[in-house]
């Protein structure tokens, strides 16, 4: 063990001082703030467009005219997707996905606008995140700072003499692999910083109580990543017999892990699981709302059975004899109804969704980049499942809002009082929509499976290091 600290303080030390180091530090620096600024700035407007629009259609749902309690519901609102404060980070699905929901009486719509379709083309080829740095360029400079650390030393005869001194080969890659990842340490410091200094702002002006424990859990990802980076770069520096070699298989493993297998994997995840088009989708709705939910229950009969059922608890012979407005009682009827159809489907729909990004997932298991990707996403809020989230209790708020203005509507009103309208107290009576974000909790036992890999890639990489064979690899 004293070798290997040994070996790992001289190592740095001579990492830090090269040319190649301070080039690269110079390169991360320019990159992280550049991406920071940028990541803050959109952050920043974006949220302020989304929060002045909620302010608006809030003022607009409370200012509209008097009205019949269900018109009001057909009046309906909007409803916008906030910002994570880490999103200025990583960037995730947020770019893609639609950030607001327009709720009504009868009808579930889709999360529409997002930021991509307002983009211009260039769009396609990606953003620059400090995330997208982390995951894709440090690595690569890991790579080009430790694919000859074990090599040049092979070719320059020393190999041979640190071994004759009693030192095993595996100690002198382990001493080699933490003076490497403690540089790279030093290479990424900048980006941890810029995330507490830009976190701590917005946390002040916008408040997020458990930014400090997502942010610890996502540097620890990270920093395990770029250990398994620097130990499998000195791995296959220690197995290659010259530094081309050693120099091409890491970037073709680069090629791979960062590039090819994300692709492929996304690509074979929408191909086993493909989504219906949006007019198959509606089509399909459209036969339920017609036929019943499994064809054999059409509305008329519904309504008849729910008309005698109403009557015969109020020991009435007709609607009208009523002390209550049966209209609004069917019309609540139907929103279940009709809630229960547009449930499904969008369930179909999101399970589909899902099922494709779990191909991703399990490819995390051999691919510590999607490993690192997916928790990060998922830490920063702009996941796949966040957005999943904000749909669902956007159709809660929704369902909640119809549901208390039928209801308000049957109470104050007999059957066929259509003129009865309601004003600004009623409006009132309903509460803004507050997102409520993943827990970390949640977010952790939904990303097992990137934990697992992490843990499976360390145990791989102790395994490997620990065998590796002095007489076979000099």
């Amino acid at each position: 063990m004293k070798n290997v600290g040994l070996i790992a303080k001289n190592e740095f030390r001579l990492l830090v001082k090269g040319m190649r180091f301070r080039v690269f530090c110079v390169l991360a620096l320019i990159l992280i703030l550049l991406s920071a600024i940028g990541g803050h700035t959109s952050y920043q407007s974006i949220k302020r467009e989304r929060q002045l629009a909620q302010q608006e259609v809030r003022s607009s749902w409370l200012n509209q005219e008097e009205k019949n309690p269900h018109a009001a519901a057909h009046y309906g609102t909007f409803v916008y997707r906030p910002k994570s404060i880490l999103s200025f980070f990583d960037y995730g699905v947020d770019t893609y996905v639609g950030n607001s929901i327009f709720l009504e009486a009868h009808r579930q719509n889709d999360s529409k606008f997002s930021v991509a379709s307002e983009s211009s083309s260039n769009i396609r080829f990606g953003e620059m995140s400090l995330a997208f740095i982390l995951q894709v360029l440090i690595p690569l400079m890991i790579i080009f700072l430790g694919f000859n650390l074990v090599t040049q030393e092979k070719e320059g005869k020393t190999l041979r003499l640190v071994l004759s001194q009693g030192i095993a080969l595996r100690e002198v890659a382990w001493g080699k692999i933490l003076g490497l990842f403690t540089a790279i340490i030093i290479l990424v410091l900048p980006t941890l910083l810029v995330l507490i200094f830009v976190g701590k702002l917005n946390i002040d002006l916008d408040g997020q109580k458990d930014f400090y424990q997502r942010l610890t859990l996502i540097s620890l990802f990270y920093f395990l990543y770029f250990f398994l980076i620097s130990a499998i770069s000195i791995y296959v520096s220690s197995i290659s017999k010259s530094s081309r070699d050693a120099l091409l298989s890491l970037l073709g493993l680069w090629i791979m892990i960062c590039l090819l297998i994300p692709k492929v994997s996304a690509n074979l995840g929408v191909s086993l699981n493909e989504a219906p088009s949006a007019f198959e989708f509606r089509q399909a709705i459209a036969k339920d709302e017609e036929n019943g939910i499994d064809g054999h229950n059409p509305y008329d009969k519904r309504f008849e059975r729910l008309k005698d059922s109403i009557l015969l608890a109020y020991k009435a012979k007709a609607v009208e004899e009523l002390p209550i407005n049966f209209n609004a009682v069917a019309m609540q009827e139907g929103e279940k109804y009709s809630s229960m159809i547009y449930n499904k489907h969008f369930n179909n729909l999101k399970q589909a969704y899902q099922k494709q990004n779990l191909v991703s997932a399990y490819a995390s298991l051999i691919n510590p980049y999607l490993a690192v990707r997916n928790i990060s996403m998922a830490l920063s809020g702009t996941d796949m499942l966040n957005t999943i989230e904000f749909d669902r209790q956007a159709e809660v708020y929704r369902f909640r809002m119809v549901e208390f203005l039928n209801n308000y509507l049957r109470d104050f009103s007999l059957t066929g009082q259509w003129d009865k309208k309601v004003g600004k107290d009623i409006y009132k009576s309903i509460p803004d929509f507050q997102f409520q974000a993943i827990t970390v909790s949640t977010v952790l036992k939904n990303s097992l499976i990137a934990v697992l890999s992490f843990i499976i890639w360390i145990g791989i990489i102790f395994i490997l290091v620990s065998r590796l064979n002095d007489q076979k690899n000099i």
